[in-house]
């Protein structure tokens, strides 16, 4: 029996898990609007709430949407709706499954099919991973809330140095994987030398974008682009990546 990444049977799977979560959040939603009506809140100004949330949700939708095609190229649409409608983040699920993919000897985005094994091996580093911070989270939560709140309260302006420079730790993580080819320019392979550039112009696109973003914000009072600026600059920066890499190879 041929193992299809698109199989029906993984589609009922995912379908299943996302209905659950679905289910979830209507239960929760009819119960906080019961309750709202027993403590008497204005229900004209809740609908008014969820309407907007409603419309605002749409924007970040569109990101995750994106993600889910970006992936499905490689590991079929079920997985990366799966992962991206649940838990997971492009930025994480991306590299996750990269590594696994790099692993089996294989390039991510240059997949022709997958085997059944294959697919497993990505489905669990992709799952197990992200399990640490599970486990990770009420280990040393608690104790690194604690020690934030005695260091604020003892220099507010060193406590918010230690935020930022932990934020700036976690992003330094992910920009080794958007340089991790920029060496190409002095290894000679079977490669343009200057392949290893594409990631990073794409970075340098984007950043631009979402900085132009935060300027209309500023300088226009556009508090709405806020909303739409990650998935704008997520497809300005991908389709960036078709005439880089026609022109760096």
């Amino acid at each position: 029996m041929n193992f299809s990444v698109n199989s029906p049977i993984l589609f009922v799977l995912a379908g299943i898990i996302i209905l659950a979560v679905l289910l979830q959040s209507v239960f929760f939603l009819v119960r906080a609007v019961r309750r709202s009506r027993e403590i008497g809140m204005d229900q004209q100004k809740l609908r008014k709430t969820m309407v907007t949330a409603g419309v605002f949700t749409i924007a970040p939708a569109v990101a995750i949407v994106i993600s889910v095609i970006t992936l499905s190229k490689s590991l079929g649409i079920p997985l990366p709706w799966l992962r991206l409608s649940v838990v997971g983040s492009l930025s994480y699920e991306a590299i996750a499954a990269s590594n696994a993919v790099s692993a089996m000897g294989l390039e991510l985005g240059k997949i022709s099919a997958l085997t059944a094994q294959q697919y497993v091996n990505i489905a669990l580093v992709m799952t197990l991973s992200i399990m640490v911070g599970i486990w990770l989270v009420p280990v040393i939560g608690k104790k690194l809330l604690r020690g934030m709140t005695v260091l604020e309260n003892r220099d507010a302006k060193w406590a918010d140095i230690f935020q930022n420079a932990m934020f700036i730790g976690m992003i330094s993580a992910f920009l080794g994987y958007v340089f991790c080819d920029f060496s190409r320019l002095w290894t000679p392979g079977d490669y343009a030398a200057t392949s290893g550039l594409v990631p990073v112009c794409v970075m340098a696109v984007s950043a631009a974008i979402m900085v132009i973003c935060g300027l209309l914000m500023k300088k226009f009072k556009w508090a709405w682009v806020n909303d739409y600026a990650l998935p704008i600059s997520l497809v300005l920066g991908m389709a960036s990546a078709i005439p880089l890499t026609a022109w760096l190879g």
